[in-house]
């Protein structure tokens, strides 16, 4: 059955040390106890994107610092992937500034990226904005395990953060992704200026979807001057503990993803993240264009809670 607005937010209303009880027990039932998947994150093609998203410098619309870059050949992505596979990354993902995938030279660019990374025996994952069934399915083809495409918020905030396509189109390209075959990786962003409802509804999104995604990424905003949402203030770390516990509960299978904004967060509440649920963490310098903790902080981090990092595939 689906999960109602009423369950979604009496889930988020409750104790927060009940929600993390049962958010643990949800994530003990399905996953290694202990283990955490490292990600690496790779923007291979930098800024102008013709998208509005207020929370993003690489869109056009904005004057931030973030300038259009060209797009990486495949040599420079494959080497920062053998860089992040012998770093203990298992999962290497590639990042795109556009609004769309369109056939052509770069397309079959990234194509040969996935192809690449895949040969390494890494998890490969691309962001590329929106694309067709056909461009799933060569997507699908060349070894891609995942597609990310955020819902970002609810379906009511929206319109207040992206006015250049609708929540639909993202909907509609999550389906494009799972008729291919493909894994999908799809979680949001708080601190937006949202309200308590509107997280409830785009986790309640995700969870009903059919089948529900085998990633989450969960973000805490990273106010970039120049973007509309730089002046929005801190995420409080325990809303964000408190979204981690939320997805896991709904999402118990899915791999739950510390994502952007750590930097502002303690190493304290990113071990409660992880003890609620948090079964990934991104591992590098950058998140595309933003800051991310160094790989020793982490590493530190996994070693004093007595968490591994999971180890690569055969």
């Amino acid at each position: 059955m689906p999960f109602s607005k009423q369950e979604v937010r009496a889930l988020y209303d409750r104790p927060l040390f009940s929600l993390l009880d049962g958010a643990r027990a949800a994530h003990v039932a399905h996953h290694p106890t202990n283990e955490v998947q490292l990600c690496t994150l790779l923007s291979v093609k930098t800024g102008g994107c013709p998208e509005d998203c207020a929370y993003c410098p690489q869109s056009s619309h904005h004057a931030t610092t973030v300038e259009p870059e060209r797009m990486l050949d495949v040599d420079e992505v494959l080497a920062s992937a053998r860089r992040a596979r012998e770093a203990g990354s298992t999962r290497f993902c590639m990042g795109a500034a556009w609004r769309e995938v369109k056939d052509g030279p770069a397309f079959e660019r990234v194509l040969a990226m996935v192809a690449g990374v895949k040969g390494m025996g890494m998890e490969a994952c691309v962001t590329l904005g929106m694309l067709t069934d056909e461009q799933a399915r060569r997507l699908k083809d060349a070894g891609l395990d995942a597609y990310n495409h955020n819902l970002d918020t609810s379906r009511e905030h929206y319109r207040s953060i992206i006015q250049t396509r609708t929540f639909d189109d993202r909907l509609r390209t999550l389906a494009s992704v799972r008729r291919a075959g493909i894994t999908v990786c799809s979680g949001g962003i708080i601190g937006m200026g949202e309200s308590v409802d509107d997280r409830c509804e785009m986790l309640r999104t995700l969870a009903n979807l059919e089948p529900q995604p085998e990633s989450v990424p969960i973000n805490a905003l990273v106010a970039v001057p120049g973007t509309p949402l730089a002046d929005m203030p801190p995420v409080d770390p325990l809303d964000l503990v408190r979204m981690i516990a939320m997805a896991r509960v709904l999402m118990p299978r899915a791999r739950v993803r510390l994502s952007a904004g750590r930097t502002a967060i303690s190493r304290e509440a990113q071990a409660m993240c992880l003890y609620a649920g948090a079964n990934s963490i991104f591992y590098g310098e950058k998140l595309l264009t933003t800051p991310n903790p160094e790989a020793d902080m982490d590493l530190a981090l996994l070693r004093d809670t007595g968490l591994t990092a999971q180890p690569p595939s055969a």
